[in-house]
């Protein structure tokens, strides 16, 4: 068998602009003061996007600036400004550090792989954990290490394992791409708010296994996938992304399938792109996505 070695250009967007992220309780002012301040410390805002969640009386705000400063400082004066317990980020790592797990689908590993490989991810792949090789030849073709580790449900001691080989690693999120495992309540409290999930439905219909037979099954005329944070209800974590297509009586449930696998690749890298980019707030049981 003849083996080649890719030999792509690599593109490298540089951003010096300071990202600023408040999620705080609402009150009159909010943006007049937060506004206020930078025009005060001199630094010229570029965008700003705000929502206020009206019957629960919070407020989210992601802003970016075009001046570099000591993060620490700016964040210090904002949180003098804003309400009590506001939760604030100030220039968060432009570059995200993933942990990827799959299993034996490839698609949307493989479309993982070419954004990071262009460093158009928004993030940098650290290593793939898959419970079986199917795709250990992919990531060696794009130089991410892979680890084979059994998994065949959520026991203790293949959970060990893969947190085994997480620790090796610095790590902003986990992404399941088509981890086609369960995972216990043990091992998701592990990672709050940090584990990303592509399943492949319209949430919240058709949790589980087997999603495009019982959609076949029922004859739905919507084929859809849903990106997700993991919580410990199976397929109930906050949705961050999702998108679907028309489908009819002609469509057997392996072309729902084959349909979905497409969709489930683009709800993924949008949801990434949005999580990577620091927009997406995380409250109760539901996000807010300020894009």
């Amino acid at each position: 068998m003849i083996k080649f070695q890719l030999q792509l250009p690599i593109i490298v967007a540089l951003n010096m602009n300071m990202v600023i992220v408040i999620q705080c309780t609402d009150q009159v002012g909010l943006v007049a003061k937060i506004s206020g301040l930078l025009a005060n410390e001199s630094y010229n805002i570029l965008s700003m996007q705000e929502h206020v969640d009206k019957a629960e009386n919070l407020f989210f705000m992601r802003l970016e600036v075009n001046k570099q400063s000591a993060a620490s400082v700016l964040e210090e004066k904002l949180r003098e400004l804003l309400p009590e317990g506001a939760l604030i980020k100030v220039n968060p790592d432009a570059v995200k550090k993933v942990i990827v797990m799959v299993t034996k689908e490839y698609h949307c590993l493989a479309d993982i792989l070419i954004r990071n490989y262009f460093k158009t991810l928004g993030a940098s792949v650290q290593c793939v954990i898959g419970n079986y090789t199917n795709l250990e030849d992919i990531c060696k073709r794009f130089d991410v290490p892979f680890y084979h580790v059994p998994y065949e449900g959520p026991h203790p001691e293949s959970e060990q394992r893969v947190l085994n080989v997480i620790d090796q690693y610095q790590y902003d999120y986990i992404v399941l791409a088509k981890f086609m495992r369960i995972l216990s309540p043990d091992f998701v409290r592990h990672f709050p708010k940090k584990i990303i999930n592509i399943h492949h439905s319209f949430l919240p219909a058709f949790v589980g296994a087997n999603p495009y037979k019982q959609a076949y099954e029922r004859g739905v005329k919507l084929v859809g996938a849903t990106a997700h944070f993991v919580t410990d209800e199976l397929d109930e974590g906050p949705i961050i992304a999702q998108q679907i297509i028309s489908a009819d009586h002609s469509l057997t449930a392996a072309d729902m399938m084959k349909a979905g696998k497409e969709i489930e690749t683009a709800v993924l890298a949008k949801a990434l792109k949005v999580v990577f980019d620091d927009r997406v707030f995380i409250y109760k049981n539901k996000t807010v996505v300020l894009e």
